[in-house]
């Protein structure tokens, strides 16, 4: 299957809906996939999820795995823990643990009889063997450390076949959801022990999830097939055992209108992606729209305070204020986006309401900026000692509505005196040039989750490896201050105010301009695939899924 045949440049919509079948039968034919059927049996079925990429290597650890694989990883692997849509952890291959007062010392009981597909025992050894890989990897092989996995990591124990405790140099309270995280997948030792060119060849990898590798093609399509003998599903979800849906089977198309064509045509099941503007028609037409949101930061800038003109807290304070994020929503968006009230998402545990410093107020930002000594000039751009007042947005390329985002900010910031530059780079090239607290970056976009507040502060800052987003260094004590009282908490009741009040000052100070909320997974889904969940991490999976004709 060619390329050719999914770069059709057609502009109306019907016209996709009746040409794809012809297109995607071909698809699926040459593929050798079959679309949806289950003859009304819940326990059997297969399904066509169209995706647009499926990522650069399937190396296990790969530092932060991408939006893409981690589609795939979610059904071959398992985690220690389960992390719902409201960050809710519950027992899953942990089936309890205790940790000490400090939060230095965690003992984690694992489920008996688990296996990977592999036939070796998911046991204590194997989970040490994983909790080492997440925390060290090996870099000099080009197998990477999970970027969220606490630094303050010491070791990890086999105390017996189902028993390991593991030990921390620090008080480390989100230990237990991090092991939630999509980067925190379950893969068998002998997986682990394989160079990296092995572990990159995705036939090779052995974890214990639901559902196995039946075959693949670099660049093209994943095919997974039930695992019958699987019987340790996470009880929160309402079922246990072997998955209903016999197989699924992602499949690489990167024209958005012809993933959701197939879906309307009923060649494929659901499509990723798709543009928020289709979303409202396709709900009327019947099918299932999800949304979901991860838990992590909202999508927003994280403002490098080395450079002028935004070490001033006037003109970053500006930023927040200049910026009308209810018609972000209105215009780019639909209803199913929210405001952002703070810089982290509303469905974070730790999260508090913010709302009043991210109000627009265009009044107060022209204000700021006349105190800040910014005049508008005959063409309406504010300049000061002879330099204008601007700002250069990098589009970030994974998120499809960014580009559209940054030109509605442009046209509101112009109105109070800025000119906004817009680069649009690939995604190669994004990664090359625009960096936090890069020299020629002023604004860097961020679209990031995490399982745990509690990480937030050594990410914002440069302690424990951190990764400094506002540049600041250890330049402001009260960051620090709360970075730390934040890291050394014991308990929630401890570190819920601290979270509260670095939220504020993150806030006030205008190191992190939020944007909206942030949806980066749009599924459209046909209303005859019923029963997926969507975890903390808003991947959905299709463990519970059924499909009907």
């Amino acid at each position: 299957m060619t390329e050719r045949l999914f770069s059709l440049s057609l502009s109306r919509r019907r016209l996709l809906i009746t040409s794809s079948a012809v297109a995607t039968g071909a698809l699926v034919a040459m593929a050798g996939f079959t679309p949806a059927n289950s003859a009304g049996d819940p326990n059997g079925g297969d399904i066509t999820f169209l995706i647009d990429s499926l990522g650069d290597t399937w190396i296990p650890n790969n530092s932060a795995i991408s939006s893409f694989q981690g589609h795939i990883w979610g059904h071959v692997t398992d985690k220690l823990v389960y992390v719902d849509a409201d960050g809710k952890v519950s027992p899953w291959i942990a089936e309890r643990w205790e940790q000490n007062d400090s939060a230095t010392e965690f003992t984690l009981h694992l489920k008996s009889g688990v296996t990977f597909s592999d036939g070796t025992p998911l046991d204590a050894s194997a989970a040490v063997a994983n909790l080492d890989i997440w925390y060290a990897g090996r870099k000099k092989e080009g197998i990477n450390p999970i970027g969220l996995f606490p630094k303050t990591y010491d070791h990890a124990e086999a105390v017996d076949a189902t028993t390991v405790k593991v030990f921390f140099k620090k008080p480390t309270l989100g230990f237990i959801p991090t092991l939630g995280y999509h980067g925190s997948i379950l893969i068998s030792p002998k997986t682990i022990a394989q160079p990296a060119a092995q572990q990159a060849d995705l036939s090779k990898t052995s974890g214990s999830g639901p559902y196995v590798i039946d075959s693949w093609k670099e660049g093209d399509f994943v095919k997974l097939t039930k695992r019958k003998d699987y019987n340790w599903g996470p009880a929160a979800v309402g079922h246990t055992g072997p998955a209903y849906l016999d197989t699924i089977t992602y499949k690489l198309v990167s024209e958005p209108s012809l993933r959701v064509a197939a879906v309307q045509s009923g060649q494929a099941d659901v499509a990723y992606n798709a543009s928020p503007q289709e979303l409202t028609s396709l709900k009327q037409e019947g099918f299932t729209v999800a949304t979901p949101r991860y838990l992590g930061f909202v999508n927003g800038w994280a403002i490098n305070t080395k450079l002028a003109p935004y070490d001033d807290v006037k003109v970053r304070q500006d930023l927040q204020a200049g910026i009308n994020r209810q018609e972000i929503i209105d215009t780019v968006y639909t209803p199913d986006w929210k405001l952002a009230a703070s810089f982290i998402q509303s469905n974070v545990p730790g999260a508090t309401d913010h709302s009043e410093l991210l109000a627009y107020n265009p009044d107060r930002a022209e204000k700021l900026l006349d105190e800040a000594g910014w005049k508008k000039g005959a063409d309406g751009i504010r300049a000061k000692d002879g330099k204008q007042l601007s700002l250069t947005l990098n589009s970030n390329p994974y998120l499809v509505t960014s580009r559209s985002i940054d030109e509605l900010i442009a046209q509101q910031l112009g109105k109070i005196g800025w000119k906004v530059n817009i680069r649009a780079y690939d995604v190669v090239t994004y990664g090359q040039k625009v960096q936090y607290g890069g020299a020629g970056v002023p604004a860097y976009e961020v679209t990031r989750s995490f399982i745990d507040a509690g990480t937030v502060a050594s990410i914002l800052t440069n302690a424990n490896n951190g990764e400094n987003w506002f540049a600041l260094g250890e330049s402001d004590q009260k960051i620090n201050e709360l970075r730390d009282k934040i890291a050394s908490a014991g308990s929630l009741e401890a570190r819920n105010p601290l979270l509260d009040e670095l939220q504020k000052y993150v806030l006030e100070q205008g190191y992190f301009i939020p944007r909206t909320q942030m949806v980066q997974r749009i599924y459209v889904q046909s209303p005859k695939l019923k029963g997926e969940t969507y975890n903390g991490v808003a991947y959905a999976s299709y463990y519970t899924a059924t499909i009907s004709d």
